[in-house]
């Protein structure tokens, strides 16, 4: 049963996600620091942020829905600026690889979860 934003599957994926671009990103140029650095790591944290705070709207199931679509777009946007970050060289492509097939999965998850809300609580 889901009782918290924490029990969503693509909040936990997100957010460990997350967690592992900021530790990704802590190897790449200084130069990088204020624009592609911080611009990945903040879509990325945008992802999970965007489905906690939709979750604590969710008795409003136009502004939830708000809120998914947001996170989607912040998804999308990782998945850009992932894109920068392989034809940089800051990661391999196996590393690259690995988070994009990711992202497209938080993708799949947002959108299903976007298609098939329903407010239990109403």
């Amino acid at each position: 049963m889901i009782q918290s934003f924490k029990d969503l599957k693509v909040y936990q994926l997100s957010y460990s996600l997350a967690v592992e671009i900021f530790w990704a990103t802590k190897t790449f140029p200084k130069e990088e620091l204020y624009s592609l650095t911080d611009q990945l790591r903040r879509s990325s944290r945008s992802v999970a942020v965007n489905i906690a705070e939709g979750w604590a709207k969710r008795h409003f199931e136009n502004i939830f829905k708000r809120h998914l679509v947001d996170s989607i777009g912040s998804c999308d946007e990782t998945k850009v600026w992932l894109q920068f970050v392989l034809n940089c060289k800051y990661l391999n492509e196996e590393e690259h690889a690995n988070l994009l097939n990711r992202y497209e999965e938080v993708g799949k998850m947002l959108h299903s979860l976007f298609e098939n809300w329903t407010n239990l609580d109403k």
